[in-house]
Formats: structure tokens, C-alpha cells, sequence
């Protein structure tokens, strides 16, 4: 019984992989099954009408019997679920065929009915019950439609319940695949042709080709980068005109033949073709605007700047030319200020209050070694403030502009310690709350720096924020820790100024070789796998507390340990207040170290390596003395570790 136990186990296992393959797979092919779906449901209807397309004219078939069926009254209507754009919304077919096809819609209800059959029903029939074996003949119920099953396989009965099966006669009546060499003919004006030949038939049954292609950038192919499976035409003929096709894309082409009863798949992947016309420069930037403008107290003024570009491009743009100048005429002329971005977002610093510029931008794309640029955009704007002397003292900062939330504020960057720093201030609401998750990064950059978050943990209303990027936008969000509730998370944004500003302002020279702010190697060492073993003794509790610590950089040596703990009241909530907390902290030699004797049963304990470059991160956790006496908790540690040893007595 164990065995059959254990069997049925392996079973049930397997056919779930089995089902979650047949999921992923049907993800994967569902656009290419969904066009040869839609063909089956189109050669269905040039079977029905296939004696009054032999006996029409030529002229009539022009494109094709396909092309007939769409000129034609009633085998239009019979086409119309076919078609791509027709969405199979939920519902009975007479009702969504009344809407299209108020009077005589008989066509396009059959023609809808058959397009949902052929969509649950794979091709082929299923083996007679008692031919089932091995994990097919298992008496489970492993699949409820053919869908879940993968590649070709159907859901089918074994006579005591259903699973997923090899079927038979899977491509009886299919026309076979068409030969897998196509033929690409380019002509003068732009057109491409494409051919192929089908083997011979045996089917009397119409044959649609169905042909698919896709696409890379570059100048060399690949089959990695390039784009889905895409349904470009649908025809009766062995041939296809392409009136899309564009410079510097590298395409390849698959094609299918299919009729009323299914196919036999897609031929293999052409070989890759390319235009042999130059690509085309991209289009002039559009919609250029200033998007935000930030006013400072030393009148400089930072413009924030947005624009869009087309996305259907003969190759992709590589980055954008951005160039400004002060255009008034009471002042002197001055030299263009140049920029490069790689973003449809940038910022401009470092501007004067109550002065005219004109901005010129220009995309560039590389084919090549060739620079292909578009022409240029002009913005030309004015940095006046509009508002109020009032409203300009309570909403212009030179860093904080739309601010979501009142309760925080943020003050003015300022560069120390080698690096930019910046200090935010909050408001304590909730009394119970005694951390504070602090979260910042850059939402965007005028130059390509990292978009990493940083956080940090503090007790205070206020903390510093260390290693800020220049020239960058940052979102602040904090998050109050150890509410009685799920307590609302507080955020809001501020700039950084450019190096040039910090640097023009700075008795010391700053660097300003990078981008980005000069930041000291972060302290990454921290204290690990934090544990404690308790013994009880006469009354008192003995605590070992350990640790492990990875070697630090060569640089970065560790002088010692901040250890804080604190000891957490709970005798409050019987009167429904919430717990107190006596914090204390200590900092110890990289040696074993001893602390006072420790009077609580609950207490957090937390510990940060401190290093000759920094403290790293903390790492906490909450222990709980022994609630009576036990016999010693041995703990012998794997690897080397540090120590910290404690009396705690209970009363």
C-alpha cells in the first residue's frame, strides 16, 4: 500500500510539471497559434465556397481565392470572425455577429462557433482508452482541455480519468510544409518580394499561407535580439509584396501552409535579409518643453527639460545633443554650453533668474562608425517667477520643489567629507513609533549615473543623507517602524545641484573629473549570524552572544563594536499602552568584552563593526531571556567568531 501510495505521489508530481511546462509553452507560441487559428477559420470558409471561386472570371481573382472571398457577400461575412481585428469577446456567436451583421448573419455564426473549436481542440483524434500506458494510463484526473497539455499532446480518456497523450492522426488531411528556401527580390522603389514554392498536395481542400517574420537592429544579424514572431500577410498565393520594410534592420521569415483541417507547422527560419538602402536619420525631437523649474535663494534657477521621440526608427538613437545660451540682449553674448543625454529627460542648473534661453536639441544615431543626426529642435524660455512674493516664500527651495507631504522638509546640499551630503527633517506624529526607515535614490540624472537606493535606519526626526550624485532628482520616502499600526509612509523629492555650483562656492577645490559626487568606499563588513545561548545559574541568567565578521577590505581595518541594546517593559500593556524602551549603547574593543549586568527579560541587541573607513551596517535581532531554569543551552560555534559575554539576573 506504501508503494502505491508513494506511486500515486510521483504521479500527481509529474503531471503537475508537466502541466506548468504546457503553460509555459502555450505562453510562448500563443501569437503564432493564435494566426494559424484565425487561417484555419479562413480556409474553412474558401472550402465552402470553393465551386463559385473555381467557376468566377480571372479578374475576380486578382488576389487570390482569399482575395474573392473578401469581395464577395456572403463568404465575407463567413470571414469576418477570421480576421485579426475580430475581438472573441465572451458570449454566444449570434450575439456578436448581430452586432456586426444585423440581418442574414448565419455565415458568421458557424464561422465564429468553428474559429472557438479549433482554439480548445488540437489537432488529431485521441488513442482508444485501453491503449494508454505508463504515466498516461494513471487513473488521475491530470488535465481538463487540450490546452493544458504541451506541444502536441491532447487530453484524452484512459477509462478512469483523463491525462495528457500523444495523438493519432495528427496531420491527417494537412497540406505538407512549403519548401524552406525563400527567395527575396528588393526592388527600386523600396518593395520587397517574397517567394517560396509548396511541395505537392494531395488535399482538395483550399491551402492558405500564412507568413511570419522578425526583426534585429545592428549591423550584424542575431537571432537573440530579435523581436516576437509578427503575422505580416495571409494569402492564397505562393508569393508577397512588403512595403515596410527598413533600412538597417536585419529581418527573417517563416512560412506555414494551412487549410481547413490544420498544418504541419512553420517552415524552418529563412536566412536573415537586409535592406541594401542607406538607413534614414532620425526625426527632430518632438514636443520639447520645460516640464519643471526650480528657483534658489542666490537667484539660480534649475530647468528641467522633456521631450519626445518616435519610436518606429530605421536604427535607434544612441543619445541626444542638448545646447544652451542666454539670448537677452542686455547681456553679453556668451559661448554655447554643450551636453550629451541618453534620456528624453535632462536637467539644466546653474541658470539666472529672470533671463531668456534658447535651447537647441538634436537626436544622433550611429550606422556604423557614421553619426546620422536629425535636425535640430529650438525651445526658447524665460525664468521669471510668476508667483507672488508671499507664494515664493513658502514653495521656492533651491532643492525642494512640489513637495508631497508637509510633514517633511529638506535642507540645502552641501559637500563634505568628500562627498554630497543632504539633511531631511520630519515631524513625529505617532508617539508608539520609536525607528525610522529612511529610503532615497535617484529618480533621474542629467548624466549616466547609478540608480541604486540607499537606506538607513535612525531614532531621531531627522537624518543625513551621504554619497548624493550631482545634477540629479531624488525621491525620499520614510517609513515610521514599530507602530501598534501599519503606520503611512511620508516622501517627497529635492535636487542636488551641478559640481560647477558646489565647486564655485567652495574655499577648497572639489573635483569634478566624474559626473557624480566623490564617494569614500562604503563599509559593507557587518556583523552576521547573531546568536545567543542562555544557562541559569543560582537565579541569574548568563548569556553568550555571538557573531560571525567576514575580513574587512585591506584598507579597512576593524578597530571595535557598537553594540546597543535596549530593555523593552511589557508590565504597560495591561493598561493598554504601548511598551517602553530604555536604550543603552556601548562601544567595544575588536577583543571579548564583558557589559554591565543586564536587569530584563525581552531586550533588542544590536551590533555594527566599526572599521578604519566607517561603521557598516547594523545587524539586530530580539532575544528573550529564559522564563525558569534550565540546564545549560550549550553552543559550540562552526567557525571563528566573536564574542560578548553578559550577566543578566532575573528577579
Amino acid at each position: 500500500m506504501m508503494r502505491d501510495a508513494l506511486t500515486g505521489l510521483c504521479i500527481g508530481i509529474i503531471l503537475l510539471l508537466n502541466s506548468g511546462f504546457a503553460v509555459m509553452r502555450r505562453q510562448d507560441s500563443s501569437s503564432a497559434l493564435a494566426g494559424i487559428f484565425r487561417t484555419r477559420c479562413a480556409a474553412r470558409c474558401l472550402s465552402l465556397h470553393s465551386t463559385r471561386i473555381a467557376l468566377s472570371p480571372r479578374h475576380f481573382q486578382s488576389n487570390g481565392s482569399l482575395g474573392w472571398c473578401q469581395s464577395h457577400k456572403q463568404c465575407a461575412k463567413c470571414l469576418e470572425p477570421c480576421k485579426d481585428s475580430w475581438e472573441l469577446k465572451d458570449g454566444p456567436c449570434r450575439d456578436l455577429c448581430e452586432h456586426a451583421f444585423p440581418k442574414r448573419h448565419g455565415e458568421c455564426v458557424t464561422s465564429c462557433e468553428f474559429l472557438r473549436s479549433v482554439m480548445v481542440l488540437k489537432q488529431g483524434d485521441c488513442p482508444a482508452p485501453e491503449r494508454a500506458s505508463g504515466f498516461a494510463a494513471a487513473c488521475v484526473e491530470g488535465c481538463e482541455e487540450d490546452g493544458e497539455c504541451s506541444a502536441q499532446k491532447k487530453c484524452c480518456p484512459n477509462g478512469c480519468g483523463h491525462t495528457c497523450q500523444s495523438p493519432k492522426n495528427l496531420y491527417r488531411g494537412a497540406p505538407l510544409k512549403p519548401r524552406k528556401e525563400l527567395v527575396f527580390e528588393e526592388l527600386e522603389s523600396g518593395v520587397l518580394e517574397v517567394r517560396w514554392s509548396s511541395k505537392f498536395n494531395v488535399s482538395a481542400e483550399p491551402v492558405l499561407n500564412i507568413l511570419q517574420r522578425r526583426w534585429n537592429y545592428g549591423i550584424q544579424p542575431s537571432e537573440d535580439g530579435a523581436t516576437e514572431w509578427q503575422v505580416v500577410a495571409r494569402t492564397s498565393e505562393e508569393r508577397v509584396w512588403l512595403t515596410d520594410i527598413r533600412p538597417g534592420r536585419w529581418y527573417q521569415f517563416r512560412v506555414a501552409a494551412v487549410n481547413v483541417h490544420g498544418t504541419r507547422g512553420y517552415t524552418t527560419p529563412s536566412r536573415h535579409f537586409r535592406s541594401s538602402k542607406d538607413p534614414a536619420p532620425p526625426p527632430a525631437p518632438s514636443e520639447l518643453h520645460v516640464s519643471d523649474m526650480t528657483f534658489g535663494a542666490d537667484r539660480s534657477v534649475s530647468v528641467r527639460l522633456s521631450w519626445s521621440m518616435s519610436a518606429d526608427l530605421d536604427i535607434p538613437v544612441n543619445h541626444y545633443k542638448l545646447s544652451w545660451s542666454c539670448s537677452d540682449h542686455t547681456i553679453p553674448s556668451k559661448l554655447k554650453r554643450r551636453q550629451t543625454t541618453k534620456g528624453v529627460i535632462h536637467l539644466l542648473d546653474d541658470l539666472r533668474e529672470n533671463r531668456s534661453y534658447t535651447v537647441e536639441l538634436q537626436a544622433v544615431s550611429y550606422w556604423g562608425q557614421v553619426p546620422l543626426k536629425s535636425s535640430k529642435a529650438i525651445l526658447q524660455f524665460t525664468t521669471s517667477q510668476r508667483q507672488s512674493d508671499s507664494d515664493l516664500e513658502s514653495t521656492v527651495s533651491p532643492v525642494f520643489i512640489k513637495p508631497q507631504s508637509d510633514l517633511l522638509d529638506v535642507g540645502t546640499p552641501f559637500y563634505q567629507d568628500g562627498q554630497l551630503q543632504v539633511r531631511v527633517y520630519w515631524k513625529k506624529k505617532d508617539p508608539t513609533v520609536n525607528r525610522y526607515r529612511v529610503q532615497w535614490s535617484p529618480e533621474f540624472c542629467s548624466h549616466n549615473g547609478s540608480r541604486t537606493q540607499e537606506k538607513l535606519t535612525t531614532q531621531e526626526n531627522f537624518a543625513s543623507l551621504p554619497g548624493l550624485q550631482f545634477s540629479c532628482k531624488y525621491k525620499v520616502i520614510i517609513q515610521p517602524v514599530g507602530s501598534k499600526g501599519r503606520a503611512q509612509a511620508e516622501s517627497t523629492t529635492f535636487y542636488t545641484p551641478s559640481c560647477a555650483t558646489i565647486q564655485s562656492k567652495s574655499p577648497k577645490p572639489i573635483p569634478c573629473s566624474t559626473v557624480s559626487a566623490v564617494v569614500p568606499p562604503k563599509v559593507l563588513v557587518k556583523a552576521e549570524n547573531l546568536t545567543a545561548a542562555f544557562s541559569v545559574y543560582m537565579g541569574n541568567v548568563t548569556g553568550l552572544f555571538s557573531w560571525v565578521v567576514a575580513m574587512p577590505q585591506p584598507p579597512q581595518q576593524v578597530t571595535g563594536y557598537q553594540v546597543t541594546w535596549a530593555e523593552v517593559i511589557t508590565e504597560s500593556r495591561r493598561n493598554n499602552l504601548p511598551n517602553s524602551l530604555i536604550s543603552q549603547s556601548q562601544i567595544l574593543p575588536p577583543v571579548n568584552s564583558n557589559l554591565n549586568q543586564l536587569k530584563y527579560l525581552l531586550f533588542p541587541l544590536e551590533v555594527q563593526v566599526i572599521t578604519t573607513g566607517g561603521q557598516g551596517p547594523a545587524t539586530s535581532r530580539t532575544f528573550q531571556t529564559p522564563a525558569h531554569s534550565k540546564p545549560v543551552l550549550h553552543y559550540k560555534p562552526r567557525i571563528k567568531k566573536h564574542h560578548l559575554r553578559s550577566v543578566i539576573e532575573r528577579h
